[in-house]
């Protein structure tokens, strides 16, 4: 899903202000710092160029991952929500993709520690109505408590960030915060998918009602060399082409994400977890179900079940 055409615009208008060498040096800088020092705790944003920077080229795909996985999530809760937390919320991403996905009648409040982060997020907020209003605190969630609370807690790619010790404690501190849903998401790879099924097993301890992506509250059956991840394409703009020198016209992001409520709600149906094969007369998919991994093919004998995995992709819940 592409991020609003007013924010993508506004942040090209104040990206060139900037000469390009600078902005690709700094995308460089920023790349090379979440490659190396993600997981120990450290300051990887924290200049007015590398928030702009970061806007750019993170923006979009954050966008585009918290949609989906509130979109997954929303399949099977129905509660109202009225308030949102968007804990790390960098320059405000997740906070753009709630306010797409669930309208109006919703107060923001937005924690990030980063001062240039914060900045940069504040401004874009003044493009929308209801994110200009959005609270923006300046709090640190690996050393300081969460006093706030809200129906939606979001968290995007912040967890990464911290040591393991911090990152226990902020899931402490995360479900505490939660009035109705928490949604959690991580780069879909090995390390991101095992801090997620980490989180998963830590609420389901707590208590917790697993919304999505999982069918069920049991731990997850999938091997552990093994990852769950699902896969957004975001368009990418001029810009964000140039600086992460790229020819494709769009990009792939992968990610993992848990969405766990403290309301009880209705057990989720099986999920498409790999893209389908098809193949001429049938379609092979691979399904996590309350048994398990399970491996399904579809002829045209199942008419309706056929038409249904005719449309699947990854990351689809899946009747059958």
């Amino acid at each position: 899903m592409e991020i609003p055409v007013i924010l993508r615009d506004e942040i090209t208008r104040i990206a060139e202000e900037h000469k390009q060498n600078q902005l690709k040096m700094t995308a460089k800088n920023i790349t090379e710092k979440y490659k190396n020092e993600s997981g120990q705790g450290k300051h990887l944003v924290s200049t007015n160029l590398e928030a702009l920077v970061y806007a750019v080229v993170r923006m979009p795909a954050t966008f585009s991952a918290v949609s989906d996985a509130l979109n997954y999530a929303l399949e099977s809760f129905e509660e109202d929500i009225y308030t949102v937390l968007d804990v790390g919320a960098g320059t405000g991403a997740a906070s753009w993709a709630v306010r797409n996905a669930l309208g109006e009648d919703l107060s923001f409040t937005c924690l990030e520690r980063e001062d240039a982060m914060l900045k940069q997020g504040k401004q874009l907020g003044k493009l929308d109505p209801i994110l200009s209003e959005a609270a923006w605190i300046k709090k640190d969630l690996s050393t300081e408590e969460i006093q706030e609370k809200a129906d939606l807690v979001v968290v995007s790619y912040a967890l990464n960030e911290l040591s393991q010790p911090a990152r226990i404690r902020a899931l402490e501190k995360l479900w505490k915060a939660t009035n109705k849903l928490l949604i959690i998401i991580e780069p879909g790879t090995v390390v991101g998918s095992s801090q997620i099924r980490f989180a998963k097993d830590y609420f389901v301890n707590l208590g917790g009602h697993i919304v999505a992506p999982c069918p069920s509250n049991d731990p997850c059956p999938m091997a552990q060399e093994d990852w769950c991840h699902f896969t957004t394409r975001i368009p990418r703009s001029k810009l964000h082409k140039a600086l992460k020198e790229g020819d494709v016209p769009y990009e792939d992001e992968k990610f993992s994400f848990i969405a766990v409520s403290k309301i009880k709600v209705q057990s989720g149906t099986a999920r498409v977890l790999r893209h389908p094969i098809k193949e001429a007369g049938k379609i092979t998919l691979q399904l996590c179900t309350k048994e398990g991994i399970l491996q399904k093919t579809v002829t045209k004998k199942d008419k309706s079940l056929f038409k249904q995995a005719r449309k699947a992709s990854s990351g689809d819940a899946f009747e059958y």
